[in-house]
């Protein structure tokens, strides 16, 4: 049996901390957007396809999530006038998703007020503990450094 080091005890402390956030950012998100009828998901995925008409599957590989929980929010995007669907000239059957005008309206608002949501809950932290929070965690979403493959391919047994 494996030991935690100090380090790793520090990791599974910050791993708890992510999901306590996530959390925490989610219901946040939800607040911010609900006045303009969106969730954080909802929100998410605009955030995508405002920059640029994207398919499902390259959304869902931005935003780390199931292409199939991507195709039933963008669905409901779509029920709600907020996203189109048009042709992929580079593939059939791979529909891009488009933003629609009134959706962009409600990004642009949701913009604003979250500017003053993240400004004022700035001011808790100074800009060097946000920088480094921010360098740790771009790494420890980095696939390239962050896993372990010995770690996937061991079995560990219940206990009896």
């Amino acid at each position: 049996m494996s030991e935690l080091s100090v380090a790793g005890v520090l990791l599974s402390d910050l791993v708890i901390e992510v999901f306590r956030a996530n959390s925490f950012l989610l219901a946040e998100g939800d607040e911010l957007t609900r006045p303009f009828g969106l969730t954080s998901a909802r929100w998410q995925i605009l955030g995508v396809v405002e920059h640029a008409p994207a398919p499902v599957a390259n959304v869902a590989r931005i935003m780390g999530l199931s292409r199939q929980s991507v195709q039933q929010t963008a669905d409901a995007l779509e029920r709600d006038g907020l996203i189109t669907y048009q042709d992929n000239p580079h593939h059939r059957r791979a529909k891009l998703m488009v933003i629609t005008p009134r959706a962009q309206r409600a990004m642009q608002r949701i913009r604003e007020v979250q500017a003053r949501w993240a400004n004022t809950l700035a001011e808790r932290y100074n800009e060097a503990e946000l920088s480094t929070t921010l360098a740790v965690l771009r790494r420890l979403n980095d696939p390239g450094g962050a896993r372990d493959p010995q770690h996937h391919t061991e079995t560990v047994e219940a206990p009896t």
